[in-house]
């Protein structure tokens, strides 16, 4: 009954692997999945596939599972599937004679479906990979500039993938992705494209803070001119002011029946108590030495007299010409 059973699984499994080939379409590689019958058996585990071989001819595959296969006549080679990753470092040389270290990442992985080529008709791919990253890279950066290789990343990774997928897919192999991770120039270099990069930056920021002082400057000049402006035009105001209170003092002193001598005497002498008194209330409590005794006011009062005095007789030479040239 044993023997019975096991031809009507195995009947049954292959009825199912025909099913399946019926249910794929035509543009789908033809599948070659091993079946048979033995007296060992051979689990796969998931992400791999098992090479079969009878008499070290290649059979097909047998995906992840259980089987049985028939030793030594037989022999089953776990195969991973899974996606690899090889790293690889290429030196070259820049347009502009600056030795660059790329380092690329290649993903890649096995195509069960090229199974015979990936694992007979290959020896060391990781080897093959390298030798075609290498040859683009050494091809593509020598005609860049340092910074065109930078800012060309992108164009440099879509290469090395076409190329690498061109020459690894009758291998067997399956390249999913290439990533440029790194380019480091020598350190010399690098080190002076940062000192570069510093001294442009150190210019930049003199430009600007030398804008920020003449603006600075500029605005204070400005504000000085208009503190100025509105300080004569103050001024200005309080001498007309003080010109009309000392007219209008006199006038009212007039009235009062005082001579203009006796009300220029008593102005100088209340102008001259003020200032004592803003001196001896002032904040700043600045002092300074005034000769001060019963004469003091009429001291002022002499100097004042003197000063209209000389003032009158430096007029008068002017107004006798302008009256000879008026009668001429």
């Amino acid at each position: 009954q044993v023997p019975t059973l096991c031809r009507r699984f195995f009947v049954l499994h292959a009825g199912m692997l025909e099913s399946a080939r019926e249910l794929l379409p035509e543009s789908t590689p033809a599948v070659k999945p091993f079946s048979g019958i033995g007296i060992c058996c051979s689990c796969i585990p998931a992400g791999n596939v098992g090479v079969v071989q009878q008499f070290g001819d290649y059979r097909g595959y047998q995906e992840p599972g259980i089987m049985l296969y028939c030793w030594p006549v037989q022999t089953i080679q776990r195969v991973s599937v899974a996606v690899r990753q090889l790293e690889c470092t290429s030196e070259c040389k820049t347009k502009d004679n600056v030795t660059l270290t790329v380092t690329t990442a290649v993903q890649y992985r096995v195509d069960k479906f090229k199974l015979k080529e990936a694992v007979f008709d290959i020896i060391n791919p990781a080897a093959q990979i390298r030798a075609a990253v290498d040859n683009v890279v050494r091809s593509s950066v020598p005609a860049l500039d340092l910074d065109d290789a930078y800012s060309n990343k992108d164009t440099l990774c879509y290469d090395i993938l076409q190329f690498v997928k061109d020459s690894m897919a009758p291998y067997g192999h399956s390249i999913i992705n290439v990533l440029v991770t790194d380019l480091s120039p020598e350190r010399s270099v690098l080190q002076a494209m940062n000192a570069i990069n510093a001294a442009r930056r150190q210019r930049v920021a003199a430009i600007e803070q030398g804008e920020a002082q003449k603006v600075l400057q500029v605005k204070a000049a400005e504000a000085d001119a208009e503190s100025k402006h509105l300080s004569g035009v103050g001024m200005a105001r309080m001498r007309v002011a003080m010109a009309q209170g000392f007219k209008d003092s006199m006038m009212q002193i007039s009235d009062g029946g005082l001579t203009p001598q006796e009300a220029m005497h008593m102005m100088i002498t209340t102008q001259y108590l003020d200032t004592l008194k803003d001196f001896a209330s002032n904040p700043s409590h600045s002092a300074i030495m005034v000769p001060h005794g019963p004469g003091a006011v009429k001291d002022l009062e002499q100097q004042v007299r003197d000063g209209f005095v000389s003032a009158a007789l430096l007029t008068k030479p002017v107004q006798q010409a302008m009256s000879s040239g008026e009668s001429r």
